[in-house]
């Protein structure tokens, strides 16, 4: 059965003028971060070992594991709360509703016993102490007027809660049962971040009016601040501690991190300042931190996970990137098949390497969003909203000058004849468009209302599927389609039409949930019943060996059929990705490469039943 070989995770969701929380497990080198319902717990030390949790009805917004590293409890913007085993199959354990609206962060009390969570609500209800096994309310929290961003137990007795948010006010409680004890309105902004140093001894809040300030844990006094002297000169958005307590990093909208050793009188002196490399945009402001044993890890508002050493600063940084949104397309490179091409629909390329994991990004000149990709071995090809086909030269990592051609109406489909890439077919809603390079040489069309196409490698033949179910095959002359024959098996509006590598036969999947694998030139059917998705059919591939078919769909699986079997002895596999399998290819006879609508990429190695 197909087993999960690697997986390339999603980054982080971030939100342009806000700070993200990203947390750490006490007992390794693991980080958990969010993105759309999941939560992604990474293994620093081994970035392809990736386990995901997705069972949020909503979009998940912070996730941290109980002192012991037993349990995680995950919030999301619905206002609830979900604890679950940290290990193998995240096992629920329990379910609460906490806040009536988003929450912005949570924190275990060092005990493991309570729960406190902060974020937006309705009146008075921003942020809720709770026992975690029962839901128990723990204390009143006033004090709050708008929406609170973070929260913080002291780790040590007696307890405390500090909160902080969007009124500019630091808030102290003491407890348990929590109440409220006194408010500082020392910052001018936004307080994104409040953290207890690990012995308890002090706190720290940083804010968007770009100071830190430093509190007496026991008192909550004010009695240090981070130096003027080279400060941050954007919003701060969040800080972590070192774990002896000695040292917090902080991250700023400036693109910059800042490492300050704080003294026992609670004064902040700047040790160093880290840069990340990038392309020096919006996208490299820093909206989360974490030092998490000797990694000081940040992630900027692009994603991108930059991993420093804590006791070797001037070493650069190893940079793990990847997708924030939807991927649609995958291409693997014939030259290279271990190189794996991935776009998602916001304009970014990633390039991975099987058994590395992230390559890097590709970086294109023109940064619209893609609708649909494709990629020969010197370029690639993409098409946009804006109705225009762009072609891009690769070299190595890097993208040359494109050209574009505009086709007059919206792309729905691409597809490169691989043997003269030359040629190119585009799909639109009433016809297709043949280019050659970036020259329209003819717009035909069809009649009727067109959903996929496919056209041959060698450039003489195109299928065009419809919405009525029907596959049209064209014989390609000069710059002219000539159709041939009409074949009619599919129930529901063609979604994906491939041709096998050796071109002797082709596949085509429908939205009805069927896929059927036909002989090209006798056009019968070569292997049919392919229906056991319960949804849509998103997508589908061949092996190199032209022996499999795997198609991918809304459902969440992927299923893999050999065609010389009956269709009843595939392989499946469940659950591959949440909320729908968008793209799929092999990259060699074993391993076949997924992605989805969770933004990751995972790798299934198939080993023969």
């Amino acid at each position: 059965m197909p087993e999960l070989a690697e997986t390339y995770a999603c980054v982080p969701s971030t939100e342009r003028g806000r700070g993200i929380l990203i947390s750490g497990d006490p007992k390794s080198n693991k980080v958990l971060y969010t993105n759309g319902r999941s939560v992604i717990i990474l293994d620093l030390n081994n970035p392809l070992n990736v386990s995901v949790y997705g069972e949020h009805a909503y979009p998940a917004t912070v996730a941290r594991c109980s002192p012991n590293g037993e349990w995680v409890a995950s919030a999301d913007v619905s206002g609830t709360v979900r604890i679950w085993g940290a290990y193998n199959d995240h096992v629920l354990k329990k379910e609460f509703k906490v806040l009536s609206g988003r929450i912005d962060d949570l924190q275990w009390s060092p005990d493991g016993m309570r729960i406190v969570a902060c974020g937006d609500g309705k009146g008075k209800s921003l942020v809720r102490a709770f026992m975690w096994d029962s839901g128990t309310n723990v204390g009143e929290f006033d004090g709050h007027s708008r929406r609170v961003l973070s929260c913080a137990f002291k780790p040590t007795r007696p307890f405390r809660i500090v909160t902080c948010g969007e009124d500019f006010l630091v808030n102290f409680y003491e407890g348990p049962p929590f109440k409220f004890k006194q408010s500082h309105r020392d910052h001018a902004n936004f307080v994104n971040c409040v953290r207890y140093s690990p012995d308890g001894s002090k706190f720290i809040s940083v804010s968007s009016d770009k100071k830190g300030i430093i509190f007496d844990g026991k008192t909550a006094e004010k009695i240090g601040e981070l130096s003027s002297e080279d400060p941050h000169k954007g919003s701060i958005y969040a800080a972590s501690w070192s774990p002896e307590g000695k040292q917090v990093l902080t991250v700023s909208a400036d693109k910059t991190a800042k490492v300050w050793d704080i003294s026992e009188d609670g004064s902040g002196k700047l040790k160093k300042t880290l840069t990340c490399s990038g392309s020096g945009g919006v996208d490299d402001m820093l909206v989360g931190c974490l030092w998490q044993n000797d990694h000081l890890v940040t992630v900027s508002l692009g994603g991108t996970i930059s991993i420093f050493s804590a006791s070797n600063l001037e070493k650069s940084p190893l940079q793990l990137s990847g997708h924030m949104k939807n991927i649609t397309s995958l291409a693997v490179l014939k030259s290279d098949p271990k190189c794996i091409l991935s776009s998602s629909y916001d304009g970014l390329i990633v390039k991975w390497v099987q058994g590395l994991g992230y390559s890097g990004k590709l970086q294109r000149k023109e940064n619209s969003q893609i609708k649909c990709f494709a990629a020969a071995e010197e370029e690639i090809v993409t098409s946009g909203f804006d109705n225009k086909i762009w072609r891009i030269s690769l070299h190595g990592d890097q993208c040359g000058d494109g050209d574009s051609v505009d086709i007059g109406s919206q792309p729905k489909d691409l597809s490169l004849a691989l043997l003269s890439p030359e040629l190119a077919l585009v799909t639109t809603d009433s016809g297709v468009v043949m280019l050659r390079g970036t020259k329209v040489v003819s717009t035909i069309n069809l009649g009727f209302a067109v959903t996929a196409s496919v056209v041959a490698p060698d450039g003489s033949e195109a299928i065009v599927g419809g919405q009525d179910g029907k596959l049209h095959v064209f014989c390609i002359a000069g710059d002219t389609l000539k159709e041939e024959a009409v074949l009619e098996k599919h129930r529901g509006a063609i979604t994906v039409i491939r041709y096998s590598p050796d071109f002797s036969m082709f596949a085509s999947g429908d939205a009805n949930r069927e896929a059927i694998v036909w002989d090209r030139v006798s056009r019968e059917v070569k292997l049919k019943n392919m229906l056991y998705h319960t949804a849509r059919i998103n997508c589908l591939a061949w092996s190199p060996n032209n022996s499999m078919v795997a198609t991918g769909s809304l459902d969440t699986c992927v299923i893999i059929y050999e065609v010389d079997k009956p269709a009843s002895s595939r392989m499946t596999i469940k659950g591959a990705h949440l909320g729908g399998v968008y793209a799929l290819a092999f990259t060699d006879e074993h391993s076949v490469v997924s992605s989805g609508e969770d933004a990751c990429v995972r790798v299934w190695k198939l080993t023969p039943q």
